[in-house]
């Protein structure tokens, strides 16, 4: 049986040819993503390049993911910042979404038009325990309906709010979802309600948003966000199935053209024994998405989070050039660095993106003082003791020298609160088919994590 996986991201469609019978990967080939015109045609692009390499090929199934025209963009809300609105934000990350803004405490009439100018896909409306506080939920779903947007909620919030919320969306003709609290008690966690509520809009609502109806038609099983593949790939190369074992813990870095996503597999306990852990607990799977940090979509951003002084003195470049490079970048997003310059500018960047993704998505330690001695908080996880650190994504796998651009993921000792891994071997999804395992999984679990050891360990 022979298999064609595809993967619409926001800068190029990337296809993975395979045989299943003989269990081989045949080839795979990219082009630039047209969703400004149709998604079709950088897939029939693609598949060209393909053909050209393979010769013609015949697929009996045809397994489709996508983030182009931005991804699923999320909005969520939730009742305090450090209960609701996280475990909002983790669900939400953990189902594929762009999660671009989350929310606290009734919404303002500002943050109503925040909202507005977002335009999200999905607004995921969380706020209270099951029991607990109904009010602020009840506040914000009649807010939500102020907006004048055509997003879908899902309700995942206190279980005794469900009536009114309900009796409020009907009345205003908002589409909506009811699903399970993502918190139904305090500091317990149940996301994966929510995750599955936000696939099934993807799969009812989105695809025909982003121009992807024709590729659902075509597709043997439901076209799903990306990083959803990819989290699926994650979780299956680490925990393997019930024949073959996985490699146990590890992070993954995937960075694209608007954004970077980074995975941990792994439960995150303190490494040490004087810490205590802080806030909700973490999820083994663990996803965030760092909107402001792309190569080329998300490029103004990273540039703000950029020391480009330090950048000219480590490479020789000269500011201006780098600026110059940049603004190339950012009037044309498929540009691609030819130069040995441009490449190393790239690789720079490239790194800082890694740098500040991975800080943002590792646990974080604070000190304090008792009676007994000095203590230790974890908030997040502890990822200090990682085995590995996989590199996936164009910017880093086609850069001159990837080991660099995985190297802003490692621990600095000028930061030493900040728990990223210390010691982990680089691996390397060198021919991008970790979202292609993914989708593959859904099939063959067995199948799919043999490519991944036999491509990346």
């Amino acid at each position: 049986m022979n298999i064609l996986t595809v993967d619409f991201g926001s800068t190029y469609t990337k296809l993975t040819a395979i045989n299943a019978t003989d269990a081989v990967i045949l080839g795979t080939a990219s082009a630039f993503t047209t969703i400004d015109t149709d998604i079709m045609h950088g897939f029939h692009a693609a598949l060209h390049l393909l053909e050209e390499r393979i010769g013609a090929f015949r697929y009996d199934r045809l397994l489709c993911c996508s983030s182009a025209g931005g991804g699923l963009k999320m909005v969520a809300l939730g009742l305090v910042p450090e209960l609701t609105a996280q475990a909002a934000r983790l669900a939400a990350s953990s189902a594929g979404a762009k999660v671009i803004r989350t929310y606290s405490f009734e919404i303002s009439r500002m943050e109503q038009e925040e909202i507005y100018a977002i335009d999200p896909d999905i607004i995921l409306l969380c706020g209270g325990t099951d029991g607990g506080n109904k009010e602020v939920i009840i506040a914000n779903a009649r807010r939500l309906c102020e907006i004048d947007r055509d997003f879908t909620v899902i309700v995942a919030g206190n279980k005794s709010a469900s009536h009114e919320i309900e009796a409020i969306f009907e009345a205003a003709g908002k589409d909506y979802v009811l699903t399970k609290n993502v918190m139904p008690t305090f500091n317990k966690l149940d996301i994966e309600p929510a995750r599955q509520s936000i696939r099934d809009v993807f799969i009812r609502k989105i695809i025909d948003a982003k121009g992807l109806s024709g590729v659902q038609a075509l597709a043997s099983a439901d076209v799903i966000p990306t990083p959803l593949a990819v989290m699926a790939a994650c979780e299956l190369l680490s925990k393997g199935t019930r024949k073959t074992p996985g490699i146990g813990d590890f992070m993954a870095v995937d960075l694209g053209g608007a954004t970077t996503d980074i995975y941990s597999m792994s439960d995150g306990k303190p490494s040490m024994s004087n810490v205590l852990e802080k806030g909700l607990p973490e999820p083994f799977s663990k996803r965030t998405v760092e909107g402001d940090l792309g190569m080329r979509y998300s490029l103004p951003s990273l540039m703000e989070v950029s020391d480009l002084e330090a950048m000219e003195r480590e490479s020789g470049i000269s500011r201006s050039a780098i600026e110059d490079w940049v603004k190339r970048c950012i009037a044309k997003p498929e540009t691609i660095a030819d130069s040995r310059e441009e490449q190393l500018i790239d690789a720079l960047l490239a790194h800082r993106a890694v740098e500040v993704a991975v800080e943002r998505h590792c646990g974080f330690l604070e000190s304090s003082y008792t009676p007994l001695g000095e203590i230790f908080t974890l908030t997040g996880k502890d990822l200090s003791e990682l085995s590995y650190i996989i590199g996936i994504g164009g910017a880093i796998i086609n850069s001159c020298h990837p080991p660099n651009i995985l190297k802003g993921s490692l621990y600095n000792p000028r930061k030493p609160y900040l728990l990223k891994p210390k010691q982990p071997a680089f691996l390397f999804d060198r021919r991008y088919v970790f979202a292609s395992m993914g989708l593959l999984g859904s099939i063959d679990p067995e199948l799919a994590l043999h490519f991944m050891k036999e491509e990346i360990i």
